[in-house]
């Protein structure tokens, strides 16, 4: 059954935006995806990538999981959803560049620093899930005197450092950034302001980006 507020949303969309990007939208289905950015954001609703950097569509190849997490390069388990999209996005479409993008007051760090919400039914898949980022928790819960929003903001930053590097444990991944076919990037993004700080590679420190 069809949701009111889609359907609508759909029909300003179907007689706005794709009336007015109509060749776009038909040289992007006749040729194909060719995106140049891989964007590994949070699934949280509030950070909509395209929205955030007003793309046009078949510009970013985007996977959105809690958190924006990458986990290493491994083969145990049976799913390996981000994974496959890492390995897709570089090795199929030769992406140039992949960013990291997290943000402020994200709901999977903070399950990360104080657990999983109380829920009928344990968070097992999120529990799991946030295992990956247990480096960053514990850097994150070291330095003393922070409040609960300034230590957040920390992890926060800490969890995409810990993501890029687990992106260069896939060999396609290290081995295009070895023949400078491919450059990775830790952006974070405040909700409030609509600030974005990035990761400066030389100082491993995050800074504004003016604008």
């Amino acid at each position: 059954m069809p949701i009111p507020e889609l359907m609508a949303g759909w029909q300003r969309f179907r007689t706005g935006r794709f009336e007015q990007q109509r060749e776009l939208m038909e040289r992007i289905a006749r040729e194909g995806q060719r995106p140049n950015v891989l964007m590994i954001a949070c699934c949280d609703s509030r950070v909509d990538p395209a929205i955030v950097f007003d793309c046009d569509p078949g510009s970013l190849f985007v996977v959105r999981n809690v958190a924006n997490l990458v986990p290493p390069c491994e083969g145990a388990g049976s799913y390996h959803g981000t994974s496959a999209g890492v390995e897709f996005a570089v090795s199929v479409l030769g992406v140039q560049h992949v960013v990291v993008l997290g943000h402020s007051r994200c709901g999977g760090i903070a399950s990360l620093l104080a657990g999983p919400p109380a829920t009928e039914e344990p968070m097992r898949f999120v529990a799991q899930w946030l295992e990956i980022a247990q480096e960053a928790r514990t850097a994150a819960l070291t330095p003393p005197g922070l409040d609960a929003i300034e230590r957040a903001n920390l992890c926060e930053r800490l969890a995409i450092r810990l993501s890029l590097r687990n992106l260069e444990t896939f060999p396609a991944v290290r081995s295009r950034i070895e023949r400078g076919q491919l450059h990775l990037h830790g952006w974070h993004y405040d909700l409030h302001g609509g600030m974005l700080t990035v990761l400066d590679a030389a100082t491993q420190r995050f800074v504004p980006v003016e604008g």
